[in-house]
C-alpha cells in the first residue's frame, strides 16, 4: 500500500479546496448570466416582466393579423416555451386584443404579463369602461399595465387630466397594476422627466434614430434625436420610472444582422432600458431576438 505523508494529505487539501473555490467561482459566473427571458422589475412599481417582450403592433397589427388565429396561435406559443411571458398589445392594434386572448387561452394568468394601451386623442372623459372593453377582449380580470398611447403633443398632462385620474381610480381597485404613457415625439418626451404621474414610459430607442422621435412628431421619415432621447431615458429611469424600448429594428427596417446586433447592443448597454417589445411573424425571429439579447448581455 502506497504511504500517504501529511504533507501529501495538507496538499490534496489544499487542491480540494482551490477546485472547490474555482467551482464556486464558475457557479457564480453561470449563475450571474443575464438573458432575455428573465424577470426585471419595472422602476419603481412592483410589475416584473421579462426583459424582452411579444409585441403584437408591427405596422399596427397587420403582420400578426395577417398570420390568421392558428398560426399566431403557434407564434405566442412558441415564445411562451422559450421564456417570454410579457406580450403587449394595445387598442388601436385591430383585432389583436382578441387574437392574442385566444392564443393565451389555458394557459395560467399568474405565468404571463399583460400590457395594453388607450388611443390619444381619441379616447377622453372616464376611462373606466374602455378599461373594462379591454378586459374583456383580453380575457383578464385585470391588466398588468395600462399605458396612455402615442403620446405627441407637449401639453399632453394637462389634456388628458380626465384620463389620468380615471386611471389613479381603476389602479386603486387592481384592476390596473401600473399605469403609464408610450411616446411618439420630443414635445411630448421633454415633458416626462419630473412627472409624478408617470410609472412606466415607453420610449423608441434604436441606434442610428430610425423611427425615433423628432421636434414634428408629424414627420414620420425624419431621423429622430438620439441623444436627446437617450438623455429623457436616462433620466426618467434615475426617477424611478420603469422605461420599455420599442422600434428595437427600426419598425422592421432593420433587415441586416448588423444593424438588429447594433440596435439590441446600444438598447441593452444604455443602463436605463428594463425591458424591450419586439413584433414577430415567425419562430425563427422569436430564436434569433432572444439568442441576441441573451449574447448582448453577456458579452
Amino acid at each position: 500500500m502506497a504511504h500517504t505523508s501529511r504533507r501529501d494529505f495538507l496538499k490534496a487539501g489544499v487542491a480540494a479546496t482551490v477546485l472547490s473555490g474555482l467551482g464556486g467561482g464558475v457557479a457564480a459566473a453561470q449563475t450571474s448570466k443575464r438573458s432575455a427571458t428573465d424577470w426585471v422589475t419595472l422602476g419603481n412599481t412592483n410589475v416584473k416582466v421579462t426583459r424582452l417582450a411579444f409585441g403584437t403592433g408591427t405596422h399596427g397589427g397587420r403582420v400578426q393579423r395577417e398570420l390568421g388565429q392558428e398560426e399566431f396561435t403557434k407564434l405566442v406559443r412558441h415564445a411562451y416555451d422559450r421564456g417570454i411571458r410579457f406580450f403587449e398589445t394595445a387598442e388601436s392594434y385591430h383585432g389583436m386584443p382578441e387574437m392574442l386572448a385566444t392564443a393565451l387561452k389555458g394557459i395560467p394568468r399568474e405565468t404571463y404579463k399583460l400590457m395594453t394601451k388607450l388611443s390619444t386623442p381619441a379616447s377622453s372623459g372616464d376611462p373606466a369602461p374602455k378599461i373594462d372593453e379591454f378586459r374583456k377582449q383580453l380575457n383578464t380580470e385585470y391588466i398588468d399595465i395600462m399605458l396612455l398611447h402615442c403620446l405627441r403633443p407637449a401639453t399632453w398632462s394637462n389634456d388628458y387630466q380626465s384620463l389620468q385620474d380615471g386611471f389613479l381610480e381603476v389602479q386603486q381597485k387592481k384592476v390596473i397594476l401600473a399605469r403609464g404613457a408610450s411616446v411618439h415625439g420630443l414635445p411630448a418626451l421633454r415633458t416626462f422627466p419630473g412627472n409624478q404621474w408617470l410609472q412606466i414610459a415607453m420610449i423608441r430607442m434604436n441606434h442610428n434614430g430610425t423611427k425615433m422621435d423628432t421636434p414634428d412628431p408629424r414627420d414620420g421619415n425624419a431621423h429622430g434625436n438620439v441623444d436627446e432621447v437617450v438623455a429623457h431615458a436616462k433620466k426618467v429611469h434615475a426617477q424611478g420610472m420603469g422605461v420599455i424600448s420599442m422600434k428595437l429594428v427600426g419598425e422592421g427596417q432593420f433587415t441586416t444582422a448588423e444593424d438588429r446586433d447594433a440596435a439590441m447592443k446600444f438598447a441593452m448597454n444604455l443602463g436605463c432600458v428594463d425591458s424591450v417589445t419586439l413584433g414577430f411573424k415567425n419562430t425563427a425571429e422569436i430564436d434569433e431576438a432572444i439568442d441576441r439579447m441573451n449574447r448582448v448581455l453577456n458579452a
